[in-house]
């Protein structure tokens, strides 16, 4: 007797574990809503020093986490490029960028550096613990969260 009803103690446990509220995943994801492929290149403040990382390869109409956890700087950066039409998402915001993959701390002297200077624009994430920026090509682009959908830039025509 005394071992049934330790065994079902041991089953109920994954059954409860499930049904515990989970705590909400904070993170800056990205979402492409876009027809095409695009890579993402992003920026931000890590520590003392600006870091970029890239590139993400995002398929159409999808999305993915690029920093887990909860957000510790208030603006990120981002750059993305499409792949199957041309043209990107870009902005006023100089940093280090390169063809491979890569991370690269620090945003000063890129060219000297052997890195490409590339604009990315700036997401203001109103210091929540979690942010979902989403790429469209049409000229309402906009990132969203929780409360606020600040506008981001559209996406240029097609490179001919």
């Amino acid at each position: 007797m005394m071992g049934r009803a330790c065994m079902a103690a041991v089953l109920a446990v994954p059954v409860l574990a499930c049904l515990m509220p989970q705590p909400a995943a904070a993170d800056f994801r990205l979402c492409n809503r876009s027809p095409s492929r695009v890579g993402i290149a992003l920026g931000y403040k890590d520590g003392n020093a600006w870091s970029t990382e890239g590139w993400w390869n995002i398929g159409a109409n999808s999305c993915e986490t690029l920093l887990r956890g909860d957000l510790v700087a208030r603006f990120y950066y981002v750059y993305a490029i499409d792949y199957d039409l041309g043209g990107e998402w870009s902005g006023k915001a100089f940093m280090c960028t390169r063809e491979k993959e890569f991370t690269i701390r620090g945003i000063q002297d890129c060219l000297a550096r052997g890195f490409d200077r590339t604009g990315f624009f700036e997401v203001d994430t109103h210091e929540q613990k979690s942010w979902t920026v989403q790429l469209t090509e049409s000229k309402t682009s906009q990132a969203e969260a929780g409360t606020g959908l600040p506008q981001l830039p559209p996406m240029p025509p097609p490179r001919p």
